[in-house]
């Protein structure tokens, strides 16, 4: 897994072999953030990573020059590996939060410029996802949530849906306020 572009391009960051994180794969990492870079500027931005695991994304962002990246994870091993990672690349912009995403999702009050999420493709309530990020309004005016999902996820049918990308087996759909 390496970072894809910005101030630590190229670097690797590498859990251990008994992680149980899926990352995104690289492939999926990069076509996404080139979408994104047609769309968004990454300064100032402030994003909201959901399900962090191994915190590819956040670093992502963090090294695109994101003002502040938030990455929640509930896995201790994932979470103590995201904190070491963040202080090893000296990401000073990105807050590592260590809590259940929906828990967190109910209690936090700020508003994102862009909110990702990548729960396990196997989750049960991935569907609420957007539904609880739009009832608690944190999205900014002109902000974005992604939420990357397996096949046999079908949010078009959901009134903030705009467009769905898909790279290999990696799902991205991707909402808006409208």
């Amino acid at each position: 897994m390496r970072i894809i572009s910005g101030t630590h391009k190229g670097r690797r960051i590498s859990p251990d072999k008994s992680f149980k994180a899926r990352p995104t794969t690289d492939f999926a990492k990069e076509n996404l953030f080139n979408v994104l870079n047609n769309t968004i500027d990454f300064e100032d931005l402030k994003v909201l990573d959901l399900f962090g695991g191994t915190g590819s994304i956040s670093y992502e962002f963090a090294s695109r020059g994101a003002k502040k990246v938030i990455c929640v994870e509930k896995d201790y091993r994932h979470f103590t590996f995201i904190q070491k990672t963040i202080k090893d690349l000296k990401f000073e912009q990105i807050l590592a939060i260590k809590s259940d995403v929906f828990r967190f999702l109910r209690n936090y009050a700020q508003k994102f410029d862009l909110i990702f999420a990548d729960p396990p493709y196997d989750l049960d309530t991935i569907d609420s996802i957007p539904e609880l990020v739009f009832e608690k309004e944190l999205l900014a005016e002109d902000g974005i949530l992604i939420v990357e999902h397996g096949s046999k996820n079908d949010f078009s049918t959901h009134p903030n849906f705009f467009e769905l990308r898909t790279y290999g087996s990696v799902n991205f759909s991707f909402f808006k306020l409208k």
